[in-house]
């Protein structure tokens, strides 16, 4: 009876270092925001098969890439702001297609958001960063999905004297 604890803890014990290994691991193997946005890829224009999210079958689709997103919210004026169908669509007409693919648009969105206030926390003025609170509205299921809250968006649009956008 006793064999089998000392069993058992050994094991235990074997498996938090295991854990405490894999943390480790994974801590070291994860890319940076700025990693993934800077990730050498090349947009992609597709005919869609079949109709997908608000594009029906035949349509002339854009799968942008992070950094096009990042050059593009880079380009919009200090104290205005544009949101995401805008975008896509702005997009999609640049590169010769009927619509932005909207599911990747959005997980780009998200990698230049946070690759900027990654910038930012390394020390980058605000001014220097990607100002991606000018596309990402308080209210979007994507500021909620961001690693550092709804609350910085706001307080940089703030900052840039923008205003709350429901008063528009």
């Amino acid at each position: 009876m006793q064999y089998q604890g000392t069993r058992n803890k050994n094991q235990e014990l074997e498996s938090e270092n295991f854990i405490s290994f894999s943390k480790v691991v994974m801590m070291k193997s994860k890319r940076s925001w700025n990693e993934k946005l800077h990730d050498a890829k090349e947009p992609q224009v597709k005919k869609l098969d079949k109709a997908f999210a608000d594009m029906p079958e035949g349509c002339i689709m854009l799968i942008a890439t992070p950094e096009i997103v990042d050059n593009y919210i880079k380009q919009i004026p200090k104290g205005k702001n544009v949101d995401i169908n805008t975008l896509r669509n702005d997009l999609a007409q640049e590169f010769h297609a009927e619509k932005t693919c909207p599911l990747t648009t959005a997980i780009f969105l998200r990698i230049v958001a946070e690759a900027a206030y990654e910038k930012y926390l390394q020390g980058t003025p605000l001014n220097k960063v990607t100002p991606f609170w000018r596309v990402i509205d308080d209210k979007s299921k994507l500021a909620k999905k961001l690693s550092f809250g709804v609350e910085v968006a706001h307080e940089f649009r703030k900052k840039e004297r923008m205003g709350d956008r429901s008063q528009e």
